[in-house]
C-alpha cells in the first residue's frame, strides 16, 4: 500500500500487555531490534489487553491513540511488538495512513540487512518470500469472494495467478540451490566424523556474546558487535585443545523469543549443524536481568530444530559485568554444568577449554570403542 522509504524512518513502538510477564525486558529488546533495523523510535504506546481485537489488534480506542502519535511526531511508520493477522495489518494501514510491520517482518528485515554469505542471503529471501506469501493468498480473498465483479473482472484475479506463480517458481528455486549447499556441508560434516573430531556449536540468545567467545578460542576474528543478530552465516575453525587435540567450533545465528517460523524453516540447513553437533556451549548473558527467560527461549529453539537432546554445558558469559568470579559449577555426579567467564575479557577462558578437553576425551573413547 505504501513505498518504503530509506532507512532511518521514524517509528511508533507499540506493544501491549496481554499478562504475559517480564513487559520491561521486552520492551527493551523491542526497541534494539528496531534501532538494529535502522528505524528511529521516536514513541511508544502501550496498554492492556486481555486478548488481541479480531480486527485491529489494538482496539479502536488504541488505534486512534496510536493515530494521534502519528501525527504528533509525523511518524513515518508504526511497528508492533507483535505477530499481526494479513486483515489486522491491512486495518491499521487503513485507520492509520502509514505502514504498518509486525514483529516477524522487523526481525526479518534485519536478517536481509545482516545476511553477508550467498547462503545466508538465499536463506533470508526464501523466508521474506514464505511469509509473503500469507499475506499475498490472504490478501486478495475479497477479490476472489467478488468472482470479477464489476470494477474487479480479469486483471485482480490474473495479476494474483500470476504472483502466486511467480512467487512459486522463485521460492522452489531456493530451495533447489539450499538443498545443494545442504548436500556440501553433509559430506564435510561426515570426513569430520570419520576422523573422530569433536564438533562443538556455540548457542544462545542474540547478543550473548558467541561470537566474541568463538573468536576467543579461535581467533577467527569473526564479525562481533553489540547489536541484535551481528552473526548469521555458520563459520567454523578447527581449535587444538591442549590434552586433547582438535576439535571444530562452530558460531551459529543467535537465537530470539518468538522467532518467525519462517526463518526456522529457512535456516534449517544451517540450523542442522546445531542438531548434528557432539556438544553445544549454550553462552548466556549473565548480567541480562532477563536471562532465565532468554534461556527457556533457546531451549524452545533448539526443540524446533531437533537439537534438545545434544549435550550442553552451559557458558555463563559476562562476569566482568556482574562482578563474579571466574569459576566451574559441577552437578552431585561431578559432571560439568557451568563455566562463569568473560568472553572479552578473557576471564575464565582456560577452565572453559580444560572442560572441551574433558569432553573430548571422553568422545573420542567413545569414537575408538564404537569402531572397535
Amino acid at each position: 500500500m505504501f513505498d518504503r522509504p530509506a532507512t532511518g524512518e521514524n517509528a511508533i513502538l507499540v506493544q501491549l500487555d496481554f499478562g504475559e510477564g517480564d513487559f520491561a525486558e521486552r520492551l527493551e529488546e523491542f526497541q534494539l531490534l528496531v534501532t538494529s533495523a535502522g528505524a528511529r523510535p521516536v514513541a511508544t504506546v502501550s496498554g492492556l489487553r486481555r486478548a488481541p481485537d479480531p480486527a485491529t489488534f489494538a482496539g479502536k480506542g488504541k488505534v486512534t491513540e496510536i493515530g494521534d502519535v502519528v501525527r504528533l511526531h509525523d511518524a513515518d511508520l508504526v511497528i508492533f511488538n507483535h505477530e499481526l493477522a494479513p486483515g489486522q495489518q491491512r486495518n491499521l494501514e487503513r485507520a492509520l495512513e502509514r505502514r504498518v510491520i509486525d514483529r516477524s517482518s522487523l526481525i526479518l528485515d534485519i536478517f536481509a540487512l545482516r545476511a553477508r554469505s550467498h547462503e545466508g542471503k538465499l536463506q533470508v529471501e526464501l523466508a521474506q518470500l514464505q511469509h509473503l506469501a500469507t499475506r499475498l493468498v490472504r490478501g486478495w480473498t475479497h477479490l476472489e469472494r467478488q468472482k470479477g465483479g464489476i470494477g474487479l473482472r480479469g486483471p485482480g484475479e490474473k495479476q494474483l495467478e500470476t504472483d502466486r506463480r511467480l512467487l512459486g517458481k522463485r521460492v522452489a528455486v531456493l530451495k533447489d540451490r539450499l538443498k545443494q549447499l545442504e548436500r556440501q556441508r553433509t559430506v564435510r560434516r561426515r570426513a569430520r566424523v570419520r576422523g573422530e573430531v569433536l564438533a562443538v556449536s556455540l548457542v544462545g540468545y542474540t547478543n550473548a556474546g558467541k561470537s566474541t567467545l568463538f573468536n576467543a578460542l579461535t581467533k577467527a576474528g569473526a564479525y562481533a558487535a553489540d547489536q541484535l543478530f551481528a552473526t548469521l552465516d555458520t563459520t567454523s575453525r578447527r581449535v587444538f585443545i591442549e590434552g586433547a587435540g582438535q576439535i571444530v567450533v562452530s558460531d551459529t545465528v543467535g537465537f530470539i523469543r518468538d522467532l518467525p517460523h519462517a526463518l526456522v524453516a529457512a535456516f534449517h540447513a544451517t540450523l542442522e549443524e546445531t542438531a548434528q553437533a557432539n556438544l553445544l556451549l549454550h553462552v548466556v548473558d549473565s548480567a541480562s536481568p532477563d536471562r532465565d527467560q532468554q534461556i527457556e527461549a533457546v531451549a524452545s529453539v533448539l526443540a524446533e530444530i531437533g537439537a534438545d537432546q545434544v549435550p550442553q554445558l552451559m557458558v555463563w558469559n559476562k562476569i566482568d559485568l556482574t562482578g563474579v568470579a571466574p569459576g566451574v559449577e559441577k552437578t552431585d555426579c561431578g559432571n560439568i554444568a557451568r563455566v562463569r567467564i568473560s568472553a572479552r575479557a578473557g576471564a575464565g577462558l582456560d577452565l572453559l577449554r580444560d572442560a572441551l578437553a574433558e569432553v573430548a576425551r571422553g568422545h573420542a573413547q567413545q569414537a575408538r570403542l564404537a569402531s572397535a
